[in-house]
């Protein structure tokens, strides 16, 4: 496994204009900003999924343009929010068995901070 580091810290937006952080400057410089270097196995499986995210959410824009009855609708938003809860778990996994375990035996005990800051922000 390869982990890049950024020369420059990411501010307040990620690369695709999101603000990571929900408005909470506080929370700017929390998680220590690397890059991982995935297999093009893990790149197709987690791409995958997104794309089956996506496809439900433009799908969900459709419903909604084209007035369907509010149930409908939110059948298919409890969809993907389950298809996100998925990729999430895909993600983790991948996570914890290569970044935070080689971070940890390279005796960088940030990971396991960092980890848990994370876990937190994903069970609010």
């Amino acid at each position: 496994m390869t982990i890049f580091y950024c020369k420059k810290t990411l501010d307040k937006y990620t690369l695709w204009g999101y603000n990571v952080y929900g408005g909470n400057e506080m929370a700017k410089n929390e998680f220590i900003h690397k890059h991982k270097k995935r297999t093009e196995a893990e790149k197709a499986k987690l791409t995958a999924r997104l794309k089956k995210i996506e496809g439900q959410v433009r799908g969900i824009i459709k419903m909604v343009e084209n007035d369907a009855y509010c149930p409908t609708i939110i059948i298919q938003v409890i969809a993907a929010n389950n298809a996100l809860n998925s990729f999430n778990k895909e993600l983790l996994s991948c996570h914890i068995r290569n970044c935070v375990k080689a971070d940890i035996e390279n005796g960088d005990d940030r990971a396991v901070e960092e980890f848990v800051k994370m876990i937190n922000k994903l069970m609010k």
